[in-house]
């Protein structure tokens, strides 16, 4: 127990170095413009109808449970309000990223993982090229770029499941839906949505590219590499949620918004 406790603890720490290390070299502007796009566009393709599915019925769970709490309180015509906020704020950003950091992250490690151990990032090391520069960090800069986007187009889907769901389960019209997103979903809402979206973007990113980067071991070392990619990213994605959630209503407090 005590040692897979240290060894979460020294590949995390590691993690976190090698994400700088990439931060670092993707300001170098020595990394292909085209390359980035291409990882940009395939992640993004792939993952969307993941993300779809995901912010869909997030919406969709969320609207049904605070139906089933504030309908004794006679206060349905908030149900669209109080379900896209509690969404935005903490559970559409978090479950989306789960599935994300599965999709994305276990991908990316395996592939990587298997240009490692097939000395394929050897081979373009010897022929006088950075392996960083040439394939981390263009697989970097995608999987931020793209996951941002992902997360945020599955947030705003999660309003179209719940408006779907408050119809057909609770006989809510989409207008009355609707009508109270405005007054309850504030900007800070909204604002801390996408902060969470950005920063799980960049754990997901920095894990699963230092997983595969540093598998070695054959077959068996990819196979461990994607299972430590999903772990990992999923402690990291907790562990940053409540620091991003505590932070950012600190600094609310701190302003008198809150």
């Amino acid at each position: 127990m005590f040692k897979t406790i240290q060894f979460g603890l020294e590949s995390l720490g590691e993690a976190v170095l090698f994400f700088f290390h990439l931060m670092g070299l993707s300001f170098t502007g020595q990394v292909n413009g085209g390359q980035i796009f291409d990882q940009i566009w395939k992640v993004f393709l792939e993952s969307l109808p993941t993300t779809m599915l995901a912010g869909f019925f997030v919406g969709g769970i969320m609207t049904v449970q605070f139906s089933m709490q504030i309908e004794a309180f006679g206060a349905m015509s908030y149900l669209g309000g109080l379900a896209t906020s509690a969404t935005f704020r903490e559970v559409g950003p978090l479950l989306i990223a789960f599935l994300l950091s599965g999709k994305i992250g276990a991908f990316t490690a395996a592939e990587l993982g298997t240009m490692k151990v097939t000395e394929q990032i050897d081979a373009i090391r010897c022929l006088g090229s950075d392996p960083l520069i040439e394939v981390i960090v263009p697989r970097f800069i995608g999987i931020i770029v793209a996951s941002l986007f992902l997360l945020v187009f599955g947030l705003g889907l999660s309003v179209t499941g719940g408006m779907l769901m408050a119809y057909f389960f609770a006989n809510i019209n989409p207008d009355e839906y609707i009508r109270h997103i405005s007054s309850i979903v504030t900007i800070s809402s909204i604002f801390s949505g996408l902060f969470k979206c950005l920063t799980f973007s960049f754990v997901i990113a920095g894990i699963c590219t230092y997983m595969g980067y540093s598998t070695t071991g054959g077959a068996r070392g990819v196979g461990l590499s994607v299972i430590r990619t999903a772990v990992l990213s999923m402690v990291s994605i907790v562990v940053t949620d409540w620091l991003t959630s505590f932070l950012f209503n600190s600094v609310l407090q701190s302003m008198g918004k809150l």
